[in-house]
């Protein structure tokens, strides 16, 4: 299947279609034509009766997917541009479809996956991590909010660690991957190979049962009584304030990063995560994530956190304004009016589509 792009190789090998990102200098992260690509391998596989599993993979070893091209996105927020915008309509299109698609989708998240990783693979079916996993939601370190659905997923960890990885942009890897719904299994990397051939060959659930095994420990089950005690907080401040409170040194070191991220990006996220988790549906909660990432392209903190952390690599940004304090609730609600070019409207295609197959639909 030929797709457009050499950044994206499609192959079918018995009854599997398998994607592979293709960028693995840039840690195969996203660029708009890749986004488009994956989504026309789906529509072709979806008719296709040959292809009856679905895998996602990354080239390299590094990572599947490091997330959005960010300096792409950099410099169309300095242009004041369209372009980002465009992309994550396609993108967050994309993570919606990957959600609901009929057939398994197999997301092998090994090395980096992080942001758009997320997106292209953590919404799957059939999610599979390994000792080498590191996944992250990592917006606020650059002035943005996380997306593809990120505050879906994480809205719906257990108790408030999601509101933890959410703000502090952390990773994890794969035993509290699973222990917060990012991820189903766990599989050595070893064992990887072999698994690629056995979802050629078998239905997806028995060839992933041949090669799961238990994860190595994590960390966050051990952290839980603070994270949750602290993190119930009503606003960013007090949720830093509660954490230095403890005497816990993780929990000290923890308040020390919030406050190295966007106070605007952390005080936008919490209030996107917590609304997330009123929402019923994952197409719901993209719309309001699509809402909070136009007005992060016009705000100065995203062209600065990019800058610093991926641009001029000083890791040392200035954010507009500096503190918690100085970010208003008017700031905030910015990230929820609708943006300049209109929503996203997933939820009202999705619901429409869903009466279309209702009982006594016209077809």
């Amino acid at each position: 299947m030929p797709t457009g792009t050499t950044d994206v190789l499609l192959r079918t090998e018995g009854r599997a279609g398998f994607v592979t990102l293709n960028r693995p200098k840039a840690l195969n992260a996203l660029t708009h034509a890749m986004v488009l690509a994956v989504d026309e391998a789906l529509t072709a596989w979806e008719y296709d009766p040959a292809v009856e599993t679905v895998v996602i993979q990354g080239s390299g070893e590094r990572g599947l997917c490091a997330g959005g091209d960010i300096r792409a996105i950099h410099e169309d927020a300095r242009a004041g541009g369209t372009a980002s915008a465009a992309f994550w309509r396609d993108e967050y299109r994309l993570n919606a479809r990957i959600a609901r698609y009929p057939k398994p989708y197999v997301a092998l998240m090994d090395g980096i996956v992080m942001g758009g990783g997320v997106g292209v693979s953590a919404h799957g079916s059939h999610r599979v991590v390994t000792e080498r996993s590191g996944v992250a939601m990592p917006e606020t370190g650059i002035g943005f909010v996380p997306d593809v659905g990120g505050t879906y997923l994480l809205g719906r960890a257990p108790g408030e660690l999601g509101t933890h990885l959410a703000l502090t942009g952390s990773p994890v890897g794969a035993a509290d991957a699973l222990l917060t719904g990012l991820a189903d299994r766990y599989v050595p990397v070893a064992e990887l190979p072999a698994l690629a051939d056995d979802l050629a060959r078998l239905p997806a659930d028995e060839a992933l049962a041949r090669h799961a095994a238990e994860p190595p420990a994590g960390v966050l089950a051990g952290q839980r009584e603070w994270i949750d005690a602290c993190y119930a907080a009503p606003t960013v401040e007090e949720i830093v304030e509660r954490l230095f409170d403890t005497g816990l040194p993780a929990a000290k070191e923890t308040a020390a990063t919030l406050l190295a991220k966007s106070p605007t990006a952390l005080k936008a996220t919490l209030t996107v995560l917590r609304r997330s988790r009123t929402l019923a549906t994952l197409e719901e909660v993209l719309d309001l994530e699509y809402r909070a990432s136009c007005a992060a392209l016009t705000t100065p903190d995203l062209v600065e956190g990019i800058r610093a952390q991926v641009v001029d690599k000083d890791r040392d940004p200035h954010w507009t304004p500096a503190a918690l304090e100085a970010v208003t609730d008017t700031d905030v609600a910015r990230y929820f009016a609708p943006p300049p070019g209109g929503d996203l409207g997933l939820a009202a295609a999705a619901a429409e589509e869903e009466t279309g197959r209702g009982p006594g639909a016209r077809t």
